[in-house]
């Protein structure tokens, strides 16, 4: 678990701590808390359209993915984020400033690196995952055991 604290931008605290903890491989599967700056995207099939709120949002769900592009920290998420009149907002997490804190599980998978190639077609960079053995890019993981 990682406790983010008033201030701190989630991209900036995931890529530092990411790079001195050598983390080439993580899920983020979950995030809670509060932003008091957030910027949203919604992929349009060529660009973000971007929305960005500058008052109190709950953080109400974050998930995504930490790999390595130029031996450095990629790190991608989406949020969800529950805005003042009970409705709520989500898509590609774009910035993030933690108002009164952040929780965030990550998970590592010590040994392993996971990219992101880029893809010429829609022009973003897709997660790359360890080859299976059998010569071709692992497309799920699997619990150890699990057939």
């Amino acid at each position: 678990m990682l406790r983010l604290e008033t201030g701190e931008e989630v991209f900036e605290e995931l890529v530092g701590w990411a790079r001195t903890e050598r983390i080439r491989a993580a899920a983020v599967p979950m995030g809670l808390g509060q932003f008091t700056r957030a910027t949203i995207g919604f992929w349009t099939g060529h660009d973000y359209d971007r929305r960005t709120v500058e008052e109190p949002v709950e953080l109400v769900g974050l998930s995504g993915s930490i790999a390595e592009v130029d031996d450095a920290p990629s790190v991608h998420l989406h949020a969800t984020l529950g805005l003042p009149d009970h409705s709520t907002l989500s898509g590609h997490l774009i910035e993030g400033r933690v108002g009164l804190l952040a929780e965030l599980l990550v998970v590592t998978f010590p040994r392993q690196a996971f990219g992101r190639r880029l893809d010429p077609e829609s022009g973003l960079r897709r997660l790359e995952l360890p080859a299976t053995g059998r010569g071709r890019e692992r497309r799920t993981a699997r619990r150890r055991g699990a057939r």
